[in-house]
């Protein structure tokens, strides 16, 4: 007689730990910095709140950081609101160290030569993989990341199709910043920061519970 066997659930994973919240919040911070930097030698905007303060930073001369603070600080209501106190707090400190590490950090790396494309491509690449590295401990860098990521914990819509919707909205303004060429190539770069997302942060395929 065959007896029916229920499939076995997954193992829960264990939480993360405060110290390895920590850890990651550093490690994406440091290498979203360095694709900052990269966008900056070359004059490239990107998209999301990065790009509106890549944009502003151009266009007033005031420090990339200053910008990316002030940006952020009206959607943090969202955030405490609809991903709760853990995760606000750790996107404000997250905010906070970028902003700070952005305008120090030409004291100890400086960029002498980049071409736009490379920028494009290397730069993106290493800001979408520091974000992802934020995503998956339940962080952000704010902005329309915080937006993005509340839509697909509510309607399991993907991070990245949702922040490449924003992007295209701020990389329209690129075009009546930087000339033509510059303006291209941000595109480029937001593209390929997104598709890191879209082909790594998908509802299900990495799950982790909060820090107790």
């Amino acid at each position: 007689m065959s007896q029916n066997h229920q499939p076995a659930s997954p193992p829960v994973p264990p939480p993360h730990t405060s110290l390895e919240d920590v850890a990651a919040i550093i490690t994406g911070v440091l290498l979203v910095s360095v694709g900052v930097a990269f966008f900056k030698q070359a004059g490239l905007v990107t998209g999301g709140m990065a790009g509106l303060a890549f944009s502003l930073h151009y266009a007033t001369e005031i420090g990339f950081g200053l910008w990316f603070f002030a940006l952020n600080l009206p959607f943090y209501w969202l955030a405490i609101r609809k991903m709760g106190w853990a995760f606000t707090l750790k996107t404000f400190a997250a905010v906070g160290l970028l902003s700070v590490v952005s305008e120090w950090q030409p004291r100890f790396m400086q960029l002498q030569s980049v071409h736009p494309a490379y920028a494009a491509i290397v730069g993106g690449v290493l800001m979408g993989v520091g974000m992802l590295v934020l995503f998956r401990h339940r962080c952000s860098l704010g902005g329309f990341g915080i937006t993005a990521l509340y839509l697909q914990d509510r309607y399991g819509w993907r991070a990245g199709y949702v922040q490449m919707t924003f992007d295209c909205l701020v990389l329209i303004s690129a075009f009546f910043i930087v000339d033509t060429e510059r303006a291209l190539w941000s595109i480029l770069a937001a593209l390929t920061l997104n598709q890191v997302l879209s082909m790594n942060h998908r509802p299900g395929r990495y799950a982790a519970a909060a820090p107790r």
